[in-house]
Parts: C-alpha cells; structure tokens; sequence
C-alpha cells in the first residue's frame, strides 16, 4: 500500500474526520433496509475509538442534489451505528457551521459524532475549496474508508486532504484495494468474471480489462442486447445502446483474436410490451435458441422484451461457475429490481457461492441477491462500491485514494 494507513496515525487524542459510505438503501418510514455499508465501517471505527481518538463521521445518502431533504436524512443511521458500536453516538443535523463546531468541541476521547448528509450542500460534490476547508477544521486528522466514493473528486474525498497535515486509508478501503487489486491481477485459475446491468457504455472500460484478466466473460442483463444486436440476432423491444454495436463488434472480435471465451445469452426470458411502453407481467415467456451449437443466441421477436436470462443461459452459466477457481461479478442478470424478472440473477448468485472458487461481488444489485438469497458467508468479499470497483478495473485513478499522504 503506497499511501498511510490508519495503523501509521497517532490517533490518540486527536479528532479523526473519516469519510464513511454510509449510503444505505431506506425502506419505509425512512427505515434501514440493508446495514452492510454500515458494518462494513465498523473495524475502523473500533479501532479509532479503542485507541482513544474523536471520531468526526461524515457520509453523504442519495441524491439531494445540494438541498436539505429529510428523507434523505442520516439520522436513522445513528441508533443502527450506535447499537453495532456498543458505545452512543453523537448526531447534529449539519456538517458544517456553528453547531458543528460546538459539538466538536466538547468531544471527549473515545467519543464518536456523526454529521448530516454532505450532499445538502452543493459545495460537497462541486469540490468547493472553502467547503473542503471548513470541514477540514473540525480535524487533526483525515481518515478516507468510503470505497464506493473514492472515484468521485469531492469535497469530503479530494478536497478536505489539502487542508489536513496527514490523511490515510482505513481498514475498508485497504481491503477492497486488496481484492480489486492484488486478488484480480493475480487470480487463482481458471477466472470467471460476471458482467451485467443495464447499459453496456457504463462497463465497457471494465469489460476489456476483464477480458484481458480473465480466462471466461460471462454478460447478461440488458447491456446483452447490445452485443447480441452487433451480431445481427433479433432482439426485438429490448434494452439497445445503438451507438455501442461498434464498440461491442470490436470487443467480440477482440475475444476472437486473443482465443477468450465470451458468452452471451443463449435464451431469454421476455415480456410483451403492453402500449404504455410497461411490461406485461403476465404476458412472459421464455425464447429458446435453435440448437445446442449456435451459442449466439434466438431473436426476440418485436414487440417483446427481453427481461432475464433463460434456464439454458443460466445452465451454460453454472457449468463455467462450478469450473472456476476465482469469481468476479458485478451487475444483474436482468430486471433484478423486479420480482418476477428476478430469477436468472438469484440463480447466478446460487452458483458463484456453490462454486466453492475466492469470490469477489460487487454492485448493489449483485450483492443485494447474495444476502437475500441467504448466501453471505459463502462469499469470499462483497465489495461497497459499484462503480468505484469497475473504475478501479479499468485501471482509472480513484482520487480519493490518489489525494491521500504517500508513505
């Protein structure tokens, strides 16, 4: 690790502004519904606070889009945080100003305060110097543990490390660096990687690297259509990024050229598109290919949309799965969100952890399959950040890592 780590910080005494993804999905009545990021902080956390530091939380949740919104509050964060730390937990509902600056005054060793949402103030994500500064002042020291943020150049990621003499990664961030670093550059073989989601020009930058990494490319979701359009197959109402069929044509020869293994969707499970552009949920059907050998997959016919991958895509799947010594997955199969378009990504869940290879999941929608499938402890890391991970596997420089002291 070429920058400080919270073990190189005499964190004794001092108050420790960390920057945690406290970025958690709220149920209703504005209640937590998955506390992974909040866990995922808590080795950091208990280690500033058992080597007597003043920890100063900051976190941003949602998109306020620079404006106060209650909804989007961190205070239901506090009693969750407070109840996993064994120890109170402080909470002003600003993260800069007057009442900031009493409280943390009063700060006592082993003594911890969480901040209001960052993103009430457009300053945050413009990366306003003077923000940065103010919230600077409340620290001695800066801690950056927010993985899932560390892509962004923000106020509370790039900015706030000018105005602090050191700033150092935390035991989180350390660890996905690890995984997403040292564990993929040099993977246990054969490696599998899982892509999907909905648009394939997010993944692109990811997709090539993977390609280069790994030894077998599995794609599903929408962006699937896109490369299956690029080979001339049908595919109907479905999802299509038209100015990605180059890039995509590229890609597959690509593939081609330095003997990789590709596999696209050889089935799908459809829905009817109904007037109002919805999808018809009763209306679904599955879209078989034509035969064992054409592994490029069956058109869609139009006026149908694809939705999810079909069982003999999820079979092919599986068997290069359960072959596999390490496992990266990052995106859904198809319309995760959606219960009845769900089952093609539960069943790729099911197979990355009965393959028994290091996995290595990331993406909301990814991991949120693996808990509620019940399938946690079977995966060898769950990575906080979507787009931070696939950032990171381009090989793009992530400035909240890059703004940190050097060793």
């Amino acid at each position: 690790m070429p920058k400080l780590s919270i073990r190189d910080l005499d964190v004794h005494g001092q108050r420790v502004l960390v920057r945690v993804d406290f970025n958690v999905p709220l149920g209703a009545e504005g209640q937590i519904a998955d506390d992974l990021r909040i866990r995922a902080a808590l080795p950091t956390l208990d280690y500033l606070l058992e080597h007597g530091a003043r920890v100063i939380l900051c976190s941003h949740l949602g998109r306020p889009k620079g404006k106060r919104d209650t909804s989007l509050s961190l205070r239901p964060v506090v009693q969750r945080l407070s109840n996993l730390l064994l120890r109170p937990v402080a909470f002003v509902d600003d993260c800069v100003g007057e009442k900031v600056e009493k409280t943390v005054a009063i700060l006592q060793n082993g003594d911890c305060l969480l901040l209001e949402n960052l993103r009430f103030y457009p300053q945050e994500e413009a990366n306003d110097p003077e923000f940065a500064k103010k919230l600077a002042s409340y620290a001695d020291l800066y801690v950056n543990d927010a993985f899932g943020s560390a892509h962004r150049a923000h106020a509370s990621t790039e900015g706030v490390t000018h105005h602090v003499p050191q700033s150092a990664v935390g035991f989180l961030m350390q660890k996905e660096l690890k995984y997403l670093g040292d564990e993929l550059a040099n993977p246990q073989r054969p490696f599998a990687a899982i892509v999907g989601g909905a648009k394939a020009s997010d993944k692109i930058g990811a997709i090539e690297s993977l390609l280069e990494k790994s030894d077998s490319l599995l794609i599903g979701g929408a962006m699937a259509y896109t490369f299956l359009k690029s080979q001339g197959i049908g595919i109907g109402a479905s999802l299509v990024e038209d100015d990605q069929l180059e890039v995509s044509r590229r890609i597959l020869d690509l593939t081609a050229q330095k003997g990789k293994r590709l596999l696209l969707p050889v089935d799908h499970v459809v829905a009817r598109r109904v007037e109002t552009e919805q999808l018809d949920k009763k209306r679904r059907k599955i879209v078989e290919f034509r035969d064992m050998k054409n592994t490029k997959g069956a058109a869609i016919e139009d006026g149908w949309c694809g939705v999810d991958i079909g069982p003999k895509t999820v079979e092919l799947y599986q068997q290069t799965l359960l072959g596999s010594k390490t496992v990266f997955w990052n995106g859904p199969m198809g319309i995760f969100e959606n219960k009845n378009f769900a089952k093609g990504t539960y069943e790729i869940a099911r197979a990355v952890a009965e393959s028994g290879a290091r996995s290595i999941v990331g993406g909301g929608d990814s991991v949120s399959a693996i808990h509620a499938s019940g399938l946690t402890d079977k995966i060898t890391f769950l990575s906080t950040g979507g787009g931070a991970s696939l950032e990171f596997l381009e090989g793009k420089t992530l400035p909240g890592v890059a703004a940190l002291t050097d060793r």
